[in-house]
């Protein structure tokens, strides 16, 4: 077979001073491909180190709590790796004789699950009607809420202590008032939600409301099927504010010992208590408390995230 001829590609370069034209091989372009493949790299990298420090104080934690408190006494060690592996720790929190934290965790539990039902009801509602309805006084609401939102919720702590304590829903009735207190404001929380109803077409409520549908049946049947990724993502944020929540609730609970949250009880033991004594126990206290949002997100990313980009598409 006969080789094709080729024509090799040059650039012509004319010297003006010495009267020649050259021929110049061009420079070779950077590979797009290339470049894109080492700017991915620097972004893996980049991700993989700050993963490593976002993770370094869980995985300390999760060690020293494997770490016997009768053998390896004391708070502060310098070695990461327990010397003896134990289950002291995680022993000691299950009896119930010498430990509240299984109270804790229960009124911990029992705060978060009220709460992301209810939160989740008023959020939902709230959205749905500021989304479909067209009522007067809707954007002078969605402005107030929005500009009420910026303002901190330490402004009115003290202020709702004394109201909670006036009916009787601090100490011993610290439970219902936490759960009180962090549902009241839920409505306020639509942003997202209805950013995700605004994505979903009106005319399905069209079409049901001819059918002879209520606002109500609408909004069960129809509109809530589709918003399972919205409905999740609300879930979850309504789980995780009581269940990590400290400021407030070391505030409603003070002085009361069976009421305090798992948050509240655990700091009292490394600063009212003995700290080096109980610092191995805080940590596997700690690991217990992250296991629960740990699995619900493990198991619903995918809804979290759908649920995060479809709200961001519509204000």
């Amino acid at each position: 077979m006969s080789k094709k001829n080729e024509i090799p590609e040059v650039d012509i370069v004319i010297d003006e001073e010495k009267g020649v034209i050259r021929e110049v091989k061009p420079q070779k372009t950077r590979s797009k491909k290339g470049h894109e493949r080492r700017v991915n790299t620097t972004i893996y990298i980049i991700l993989v180190l700050m993963s490593i420090i976002w993770l370094a104080p869980f995985v300390f934690l999760v060690f020293q709590s494997f770490r016997s408190y009768a053998l390896e006494s004391g708070g502060m060690v310098n070695y990461l790796l327990p010397k003896t592996w134990s289950l002291d720790n995680y022993r000691w929190l299950f009896d119930q004789n010498n430990s509240n934290f299984l109270r804790w965790y229960g009124n911990t539990l029992i705060i978060a699950i009220f709460c992301s039902i209810i939160q989740t009801m008023m959020q939902l509602s709230v959205s749905y009607t500021l989304s479909r309805l067209r009522f007067k006084g809707r954007k002078l609401i969605m402005n107030v809420v929005l500009v009420l939102g910026l303002f901190p919720g330490f402004l009115t702590m003290i202020t709702l202590y004394f109201l909670l304590k006036q009916l009787g829903l601090t100490q011993s009735g610290a439970i219902p008032g936490l759960i009180l207190i962090y549902c009241a404001s839920s409505g306020m929380g639509y942003y997202i939600s209805k950013g995700f109803f605004d994505t979903i077409p009106k005319s399905l409520d069209e079409s049901a409301r001819i059918d002879g549908a209520t606002r109500f049946q609408v909004f069960l049947k129809i509109i809530m099927p589709l918003a399972k990724p919205i409905i999740i993502y609300t879930v979850l944020m309504a789980f995780m504010a009581p269940w990590g929540d400290f400021v407030f609730a070391s505030y409603v609970a003070f002085g009361s010992e069976p009421n305090y949250n798992v948050a509240v009880g655990l700091y009292r033991w490394v600063n009212v208590a003995d700290y080096q004594g109980y610092f191995t126990r805080f940590c596997a206290g700690g690991v217990l408390v992250a296991v629960p949002i740990t699995i619900l997100f493990m198991c619903l990313q995918k809804y979290y995230v759908e649920g995060v980009t479809g709200g961001a598409v519509k204000g």
